[in-house]
């Protein structure tokens, strides 16, 4: 009984400071990202265009300073107007880096981060039947808004710059996601 009232006086008297906050960017936590978006000109593909969009997974650590590593794999598809047929071409990427927060909310649910990261694949361009092997870099923004505290959304924007690319060396992605924390 001694400890229920210990927890619960506990409780109270963190509220009552109004010094409560979530368990949020702690050092050693580790997520599961999930997304989904589109490609550059997504929004108006020549109409015959499948769509112009990119899936990924990736695993973050926090860090102690309230950085994020960021480690993953991409899969990227778009296609290009070629006359009258649509031209697909497909990419494979893995991806490392490392995003800093910049600005949050008081209640530390919002997080904009901004960072960089390092991009090495595959890229099949199907036009002229061969593949490459391709390496670059991406600028990225996010916004992560946590919706439990292991559960948190995903809006971010990146510019892919690709070495090695036989079709195009700028891919802009806007991409939404969802992370669960694991730990």
């Amino acid at each position: 009984m001694r400890k229920y009232l210990f927890i619960t006086m506990c409780a109270f008297l963190s509220l009552w400071a109004g010094k409560v906050s979530a368990q949020r960017y702690l050092p050693g936590q580790t997520g599961l990202e999930l997304r989904l978006g589109g490609v550059d000109d997504f929004g108006k593909n020549v109409r015959h265009l499948r769509g112009n969009f990119q899936v990924g997974m990736a695993l973050s650590r926090y860090n102690r300073n309230r950085s994020r590593w960021v480690v993953g794999a991409d899969y990227v598809k778009k296609h290009y107007a070629y006359k009258e047929t649509a031209v697909p071409k497909e990419q494979f990427t893995a991806e490392a880096g490392c995003l800093f927060p910049f600005l949050s909310d008081r209640g530390r649910n919002v997080f904009f981060s901004a960072g960089l990261f390092a991009l090495a694949g595959y890229d099949g361009a199907t036009l002229l039947h061969k593949g490459a092997f391709i390496y670059g870099f991406a600028p990225a923004f996010e916004m992560e808004a946590f919706l439990t505290d292991r559960w948190a959304f995903l809006f971010n924007v990146r510019q892919r710059v690709f070495f090695g690319s036989s079709v195009g060396h700028f891919h802009t992605v806007v991409a939404v996601g969802l992370k669960y924390i694991i730990d």
